[in-house]
């Protein structure tokens, strides 16, 4: 067990810096022990005491049932991907047609949140894989997306996440995804750039062959509009 002075000092040397210590995201042994609405209540309270520490007027129309939409905020919806039960189920179907090509899906709307500051991280996720006799349900990527997203998040681990996800679904390492987002805690506090975008990628199987990462980059590229 660190002292408290340990811990002091190791928040001050990781500071601001995006750092992931795991590929798993870090949960409690105890995590789900928990029920929802314990959770609720708790959260609810907690918000209640950081504005009251604010100095806001929990009187006052317009704040005095925000503890309550954070909290239900939190659990059902933005950080839901915590929770196991809320997994999605994946379609997977014999690949029948033998199509044997890359598919891509691309431009998936992502939010998530970051962990180090609980700001928003908003982007768009690019999938591709190569079948190895199964094909999975186009609106399921989306959904893993979505599973993954909706929790504390650092992109790195996102992206592994949900590659590693697909190759378990799909029998196959030839899975890729590339993740361009803002981070909030980049452009809205700190240093303030309001134009920075990250990057990050994660390449199995074959797609770790030059002309094939080439060839599902350059499907990301595509133009897709749709004219009246």
């Amino acid at each position: 067990m660190l002292s408290q002075k340990e811990v002091k000092t190791i928040e001050d040397i990781i500071g601001d810096n995006h750092l992931s210590s795991s590929t798993e995201t870090p949960l409690r042994k105890d995590a789900f022990k928990m029920s929802d609405g314990d959770k609720l209540k708790i959260i609810e309270e907690n918000v209640a005491n950081i504005l009251f520490a604010l100095g806001m007027d929990l009187t006052d129309d317009s704040l005095k049932g925000t503890p309550k939409r954070v909290a239900k905020m939190y659990v059902n919806e933005i950080f839901s991907g915590l929770n196991p039960k809320n997994k999605p189920h994946a379609s997977i179907f014999e690949n029948k047609y033998k199509y044997g090509e890359i598919l891509v899906e691309k431009n998936i709307t992502l939010f998530s949140t970051c962990e180090h500051h609980l700001l928003p991280i908003v982007g768009k996720a690019h999938i591709g894989y190569i079948s190895n006799g199964n094909v999975i349900g186009l609106s399921k990527m989306n959904r893993i997306v979505q599973y993954y997203a909706n929790r504390p998040q650092v992109q790195e681990r996102l992206t592994l996440q949900i590659v590693r996800e697909l190759q378990d679904v799909l029998k196959t390492d030839d899975v890729a995804c590339v993740i361009d987002a803002k981070h909030l805690c980049v452009n809205q506090r700190g240093i303030k750039d309001v134009t920075s975008s990250t990057v990050t990628s994660e390449y199995g199987g074959v797609f770790k062959n030059k002309n094939t990462k080439q060839e599902f980059l350059d499907y990301i590229k595509l133009s897709t509009s749709f004219t009246e």
